[in-house]
């Protein structure tokens, strides 16, 4: 795939360069397989300031769910130290919606399609699709976040469409104008697979007697 990053490290086999030059700032970055769909914003989406909404209600509701439990998780931390009897009804009452959206994402993978093979960090995100998007092109970012579901609708700026020898376009798109919100569980989003892969690679290259 085309690059992400400025350094020109090689991540499993991409090259990857920087999404925007006057932030240099690293990110976490990750091959992953998610549910994704990407579209242009109108004109009136795109200069419109307030959060996306999907044209499915199931995935709004999904997003919400997930961003209102993510904003939450403080205040549960605070909770822990002074009802732990509390704390402990309202983190199974978590697990209950954490339940609740991977039924409600696998009506979802029914429209949005099979998870699909990316390289994602906090700044942005490279696929391929059938489909030629411009550079520059703003675009809506629809994804579900596997295995627990999230459910994000981010803005985006395509940096870069390539033709492939098969007929595909290998996309970068560059995520903007996410609430602080987004960014954070983004962010846990992808330490967490990273931990969860390199945990799998220490099983592989050091099995069990």
């Amino acid at each position: 795939m085309a690059a992400l990053h400025s350094d020109h490290r090689r991540y499993h086999g991409f090259a990857m360069t920087t999404l925007d030059e006057e932030d240099r700032r690293e990110y976490y970055r990750i091959e992953d397989r998610i549910a994704l769909e990407i579209s242009p914003l109108s004109a009136a989406e795109a200069l419109e300031p307030e959060l996306l909404q999907d044209d499915s209600p199931l995935f709004n509701l999904l997003s919400e769910l997930h961003l209102s439990d993510f904003e939450s998780q403080h205040l549960l931390r605070q909770l822990s130290d002074k009802d732990r009897t509390l704390a402990a009804f309202l983190r199974a009452q978590s697990k209950r919606l954490d339940l609740l959206s991977a039924v409600v994402a696998q009506t979802l993978l029914g429209e949005i399609g099979q998870p699909q093979r990316v390289i994602i960090s906090e700044g942005g995100i490279e696929f391929a699709q059938r489909q030629q998007i411009a550079p520059g092109t703003r675009v809506k970012v629809k994804m579900v976040l596997m295995p627990r579901a999230h459910g994000l609708l981010l803005r985006g700026k395509v940096t870069h469409c390539d033709p492939q020898p098969d007929g595909s376009f290998e996309l970068g798109t560059e995520f903007t104008d996410m609430t602080d919100a987004q960014r954070q569980l983004l962010a846990r989003y992808i330490l967490q697979r990273q931990q969860q892969q390199r945990r799998q690679q220490l099983e592989q290259s050091d099995p069990a007697p």
